[in-house]
């Protein structure tokens, strides 16, 4: 009579570590891999220099494969959440001073405004002050980890847009904005500019925009990281090719949406 022969049965020790095995093994396959594709990414080749600079080639195909997927879901539904003035910081994290530095002369400031046509248009504070405000409170969010619920105050930039009759001007792609000293400048995707809670802000926490934070008036545009919010604004242009950008010449996201 033919027996069949048990298969043995492990114990609990052996099967903890026979998992423990397993576990241990995929853990070093997955790592080698990362490692590997680490060295890979290590010792591409950097993109060349343009409107971005800075990064590898791989990572700023992805970035900018990031950029067209959000572009293409965004719009004036994609609104950043909210908060009552009381939850606003007293103290406004100060965060750079690069392109506004010192103290600017408030009595000759003059904003231009670069038209596709040519044209050029210098806007007084009096002028922007003089049309309806709007005011936010929401989560301003840095690049390098940090937020903060924060409380300003200005004219919307589709309401600026509208007033000075530039609505032409927004079928170009981008906006690009640079201070008064050209020392700091940012590009930005026109959906994004043209969206309902981007402000141009004169006014913190209920009063003027203080000198480090960009007096007489600074960009607030809550879809996008602090490194596109730009302080005293010297001038605006529209183009349909990517405008300079501070930080995207120094391998960051030329997008940076949240």
């Amino acid at each position: 009579m033919e027996t069949k022969h048990k298969k043995k049965e492990l114990t609990v020790d052996q099967k903890i570590k026979r998992r423990n095995f397993i576990s241990f093994g995929i853990f070093a396959v997955l790592s080698g891999a990362a490692y590997e594709g680490w060295q890979w990414l290590y010792h591409s080749p950097a993109e060349e220099q343009g409107v971005t600079a800075g990064a590898h080639k791989p990572l700023r195909r992805a970035l900018n494969k990031t950029e067209l997927f959000f572009r293409n879901f965004f719009s004036n539904n994609h609104l950043v959440k909210t908060y009552p003035k009381e939850r606003a910081a007293k103290n406004v994290r100060h965060n750079s001073d690069i392109g506004s530095g010192g103290t600017p002369n408030l009595d000759n400031y003059m904003l231009q405004v670069k038209r596709l046509s040519g044209e050029v248009l210098n806007i007084s504070m009096d002028q922007i002050r003089a049309l309806p405000k709007t005011e936010i409170v929401y989560d301003f969010k840095c690049v390098e980890g940090w937020d903060q619920i924060q409380y300003w105050g200005g004219l919307k930039f589709i309401d600026f847009i509208e007033h000075f009759n530039l609505a032409g001007d927004t079928r170009a792609a981008y906006v690009g904005l640079t201070t008064p000293d050209k020392g700091y400048y940012v590009g930005l995707d026109m959906p994004s500019a043209v969206h309902p809670q981007t402000i141009l802000a004169y006014e913190m926490n209920g009063k003027p925009v203080p000198a480090n934070h960009g007096a007489p008036v600074r960009l607030i545009i809550p879809v996008k990281y602090g490194i596109k919010n730009l302080k005293r604004i010297g001038s605006i242009n529209f183009s349909n090719k990517r405008p300079p950008d501070y930080w995207a010449e120094r391998g960051y996201d030329y997008y940076s949406g949240l």
